[in-house]
């Protein structure tokens, strides 16, 4: 028996392409809305923002005016879990507390 020569067969290959790098969208901060409610006094939901976030009297005051007068404020902004975090320790306090994305 003789020995037969084959050339090796080419194998084409697919270009390779590179899957699509995804740009990671900004860290778009979270943010805590505390809302207006008939049954807690104004003067105590200037003290739960003065006790809680550690704010001055004069922004506390600020900001459960806004709360008083728009509907509601943002007390607080951050990443997702802080603001997780805030909105359940408005809810201990008492008041009514969301949280939404800060656009």
């Amino acid at each position: 028996m003789g020995h037969v020569s084959v050339a090796p067969t080419e194998i084409e290959r697919p270009e390779s392409r590179e899957a699509p790098v995804e740009v990671p969208e900004p860290d778009v901060p979270w943010a805590t809305l505390v809302h207006n409610d008939p049954v807690n006094l104004m003067s105590y939901v200037t003290y739960v923002f003065q006790s809680y976030f550690g704010y001055p009297k004069d922004k506390a005051k600020k900001l459960m005016m806004d709360v008083h007068h728009k509907g509601r404020a943002v007390v607080s902004t951050g990443s997702r879990e802080e603001m997780e975090r805030d909105v359940q320790a408005m809810h201990g306090y008492g008041l009514w507390a969301t949280l939404t994305q800060d656009r």
